[in-house]
């Protein structure tokens, strides 16, 4: 017992030195340098002179002590609408879309790899038992059999020469293997495994954050839709005023019956719209319902007025940007792992050792299984390398370095691309406001002219022509207004969503919190 306790000490002593001297093959890891602007192309001129300010004497590094978006609600983005029935909605989203539950079952297979590549670490140990009973055949027993002196005789001996030739094995061995990290391949492995998993962490927050900006955007149409809808009840009781002035014009001989049939066409063209926009609504309330997990016969969402307005959006600096996107997070995260892989690729190269050792009870009494001298055991080293493989692991670096260089790029097109949809929407919501403004003197000099010209109407000085192309010209546009606001309110959840909204990627599981428990 002293022996194999004295072997099994000096290959714990001899493993720990190889660990101490252990190293992690590969490249280690830093962040891809991205360009970054210092200021946003489409923020207002005083809002670029003060990030200019702020950032042109300080190094990139100190772009995060300022926080210029911390007034962009997080997590709960959507509240800056005050619209409750959204709030309880997007609430709903979290809770009960089956997207985001798919999504969130593969972040936890995500995380279940990684305790997989950890288990890497350790030995595996097994125990098995095992009870045979055997009989070996034998020429030389039969021959003694038939030469006996007397019947009985012969039959002893032939018993005595049959039970000998039976026997029983008992084992109760525990086998235990373990393989040194000597070159970092599990290391890197895990780490891999650990970036794919943050990287699965963002794509959750990534899916979460386009559910609910869909959510708001189906949302605040349907509440456009209505708008339209209103305009068009309104108009058509408008329309059906000039029918009736028509036909009383037309009683007493001073219209034609061309300015009725027109007055007629005009309401039914109306009356048509409305009706159209009653399936754009029916499809908007579907959409809400399955963004909320429900069948559409579970959701009736009932028509309000539009008192919802684009509120103000901090866009912050572009440095913070990068922090703020999960969907580039999950390309810096995605360019970790592939670098991870580069070390995993080198490690094949490297020699790997493998320490054994079985010990147990083995004996042919079951009686006896459990003593002293049953107890066997045997430990040892075993160290492979291979010499020639026809360039398969030079292969499989040269991949693994061009999977990294792929993924760097990808994380830098997917960070200019996340500049590109900010400036998209600052740029149309600064031009939108702009235009809402033009519109909105629009609509009043358009129902203004439609007054002067109903009244010249009714005193006979100009036809009932002019009187329907003022109440088109009115008609159109009160609902380019309502477009127009309908697009600012769009643009303000795409931008929110363009700025991660109020996500950051501080807000990503560390590596300890992505193992399961």
């Amino acid at each position: 017992m002293k022996d194999h306790r004295t072997v099994i000490a000096r290959s714990i002593t001899a493993t720990t030195c190889l660990l101490l001297g252990a190293c992690a093959v590969g490249p280690n890891y830093t962040k891809p340098e991205v360009e970054v602007p210092a200021a946003y192309k489409e923020t207002a001129p005083q809002q670029q002179a003060d990030a200019h300010a702020s950032t042109s004497n300080a190094p990139a590094s100190d772009w995060n002590r300022a926080q210029p978006a911390d007034s962009l609600k997080r997590g709960a983005w959507w509240e800056v609408f005050g619209d409750p029935l959204l709030n309880q909605f997007e609430q709903q989203v979290e809770v009960s879309n089956q997207t985001l539950a798919q999504s969130e079952a593969q972040y936890r297979q995500a995380r279940a790899l990684v305790s997989g590549a950890r288990a890497g670490y350790f030995p595996t140990v097994g125990v098995s038992a095992s009870a045979t009973r055997s009989k070996r055949g034998s020429g030389s027993g039969a021959g003694n059999s038939g030469s006996g002196g007397t019947g009985s005789g012969g039959n002893g001996s032939s018993g005595s020469s049959s039970s000998s030739q039976i026997s029983d094995a008992y084992s109760l061995p525990l086998t235990a293997s373990w393989e040194p990290d000597l070159w970092g391949k599990v290391r890197r492995t895990v780490e891999g495994d650990v970036a794919s998993a943050q990287a699965s962490a963002a794509t959750l927050e990534s899916t979460r954050l386009s559910l609910q900006a869909e959510l708001a955007q189906d949302y605040l149409q349907l509440r456009i839709t209505d708008e339209q809808k209103r305009l068009l009840d309104d108009t058509i009781v408008g329309y059906q005023r000039s029918l009736q002035l028509t036909q009383n014009q037309y009683n007493v001989g001073v219209a034609a019956r061309a300015d009725v049939v027109q007055a007629e066409v005009q309401l039914k063209g109306a009356q048509a719209q409305a009706i159209d926009l009653g399936i754009m609504r029916a499809q908007l309330e579907h959409a809400i319902a399955l963004l909320v997990g429900k069948t559409p016969a579970d959701v009736s969402i009932a028509v309000l007025a539009l008192t919802i307005k684009p509120p103000p959006i901090p866009a912050g600096v572009p440095s913070e940007l990068l922090q703020r996107r999960p969907d580039v997070a999950i390309a810096e995260r995605q360019a970790a792992a592939a670098n991870a892989q580069i070390g995993v690729a080198e490690a094949a190269y490297f020699p790997s050792l493998t320490l054994s050792g079985t010990a147990g009870y083995q004996s042919s009494a079951f009686s006896k299984l459990l003593t002293a001298p049953s107890f066997f055991w045997s430990v040892g080293p075993q160290l492979a390398e291979t010499l020639f493989d026809g360039g398969a692991r030079r292969a499989q670096t040269a991949q693994a370095r061009a999977a990294y260089d792929a993924a760097v790029a990808n994380y830098r097109e997917t960070a200019l691309a996340a500049f590109q949809n900010v400036e998209d929407n600052l740029a149309a919501l600064r031009i939108l406001e702009n235009e809402s403004a033009v519109e909105a003197d629009a609509v009043k000099l358009a129902q203004e002219s439609l007054k002067i010209t109903l009244n010249q109407y009714r005193a006979g000085t100009v036809s009932y022509l002019n009187v329907v192309t003022a109440q088109a010209t009115a008609y159109g546009d009160e609902t380019k207004a309502i477009t127009i606001l309908g697009t600012q309110l769009n643009d303000s959840v795409a931008l929110i969503k363009a700025l991660g909204g109020g996500w950051q990627a501080s807000e990503l599981p560390a590596a300890g919190v992505v193992r399961m428990k």
